[in-house]
């Protein structure tokens, strides 16, 4: 999900990347060391950087992590700070995530207005041991929608078919509506009902994090609504259950946050928001060591795929196809040029959002068309 007009920022353009930041990044960065000296010290919440128990933090039998953010915790940035949990590598952490409007907007009569900022973020979580230049491994294990209803939203400069500053139209902006998407759990739906018709239709559950990230590289501080090279808003269906998300490490202990709990959405996200749901999640954290990448990677039983985020669109494709290149070179034993001739006959491509400062393409090839794994 992603509402740019909901920031004290605006959308700039910095060497060719829309970025939507913060008007001064320093002050991102205050407003991220804030949160984490918020989650340090304030008693129920908080969690040592060094793994050990705490309030905020239990150790299930087995070595699992347990972490529940309270409000003051969530965070709206990816960016280097103090954790609030560090894992071993291999541990299993169980926490949960409040929706892309902070879980505020409950009844009808509720605007965005009440909404503080777009995707809140749960963690950073550390892994023990990570360092630039290894991949961090997270296996989805179980996902689970943590309420009885979802939300959507249309709000002026906000969705695929809205006028912005960059994208100017005559017709006036779309007004602001939002839908609400009661849950039922024993079927596994949700149920869209029409505002300005008596129509409804169910719709399967399929929940997701829309925001899987780490912190960046060079110190830098990102929006929670930027998708890039660290993951980050990729909006991606990819980033669910029986998934492994690979993700770069940047900096010590990698740093991954989570958020953006969606609970289905179609590709585009054209609207700009999916069934916006909090989740509750069990998650696997792993490492693998001195190997680099350097865009996120989603893999499961039957399909490799790799993510581009960028404008325009194009660059968006040229970075997942060369990624998943370079992967299949890599770990298949493909040449290049007869890795990039295979994908031209057997590919997919899944354009997950066109929304976000970045538009993310997922390309993907399922593995029975692929050589033994070296």
């Amino acid at each position: 999900m992603t509402r740019c007009s909901n920031f004290a920022g605006k959308v700039m353009l910095t060497a060719g990347t829309l970025y939507c930041a913060l008007l001064v990044t320093a002050c991102g960065n205050a407003q991220n060391a804030s949160g984490a000296a918020s989650t340090a010290s304030t008693g129920p919440s908080a969690a040592t950087p060094s793994g050990s128990e705490s309030a905020g933090q239990t150790r299930a039998a087995g070595g699992s992590v347990r972490y529940t953010p309270g409000e003051k915790d969530l965070k709206y940035l990816y960016a280097t700070t103090v954790p609030v949990a560090t894992l071993q590598p291999g541990q299993t952490l169980e926490t949960s995530t409040v929706d892309a409007f902070g879980n505020v907007i409950q009844k009808p009569g509720d605007t965005l207005a009440k909404v503080k900022g777009d995707n809140p973020l749960t963690g950073p979580f550390a892994v023990q041991g990570a360092e630039p230049g290894d991949t961090l491994v997270v296996k989805i294990l179980e996902l689970t929608v943590d309420g009885n209803q979802g939300v959507g939203a249309t709000a002026p400069g906000f969705g695929a078919l809205n006028p912005t500053s960059y994208t100017p139209m005559l017709n006036p902006p779309i007004p602001e509506r939002i839908w609400f998407y009661p849950i039922d759990h024993a079927t596994n739906e949700a149920t869209f009902r029409a505002l300005d018709s008596s129509f409804s239709v169910k719709i399967p559950l399929q929940p997701f994090f829309g925001c899987i990230g780490v912190a960046p590289a060079g110190g830098e501080a990102r929006s929670s609504i930027v998708p890039a090279e660290n993951g980050g808003n990729m909006d991606a269906p990819e980033a669910r259950a029986g998934n492994t998300v690979y993700l770069p490490v940047n900096v010590p202990g990698a740093l991954l946050y989570l958020g953006d709990g969606h609970a289905a959405m179609g590709d585009g996200e054209v609207a700009g928001t999916a069934i916006e749901v909090p989740l509750k999640a069990r998650l696997q954290l792993d490492l693998i060591k001195r190997k680099a990448i350097r865009w996120p990677r989603f893999e499961n039983e039957h399909e490799i795929m790799a993510a581009g985020a960028y404008r325009p669109l194009d660059d968006a494709l040229r970075i997942g196809f060369t990624e998943l290149v370079g992967w299949m070179h890599a770990d298949y034993g493909l040449s290049d040029l007869d890795s990039y001739e295979l994908l031209s006959k057997v590919a997919k491509i899944h354009l997950t959002e066109m929304v976000d400062p970045n538009y993310v393409v997922v390309a993907s090839i399922d593995k029975k068309y692929l050589p033994p794994k070296k």
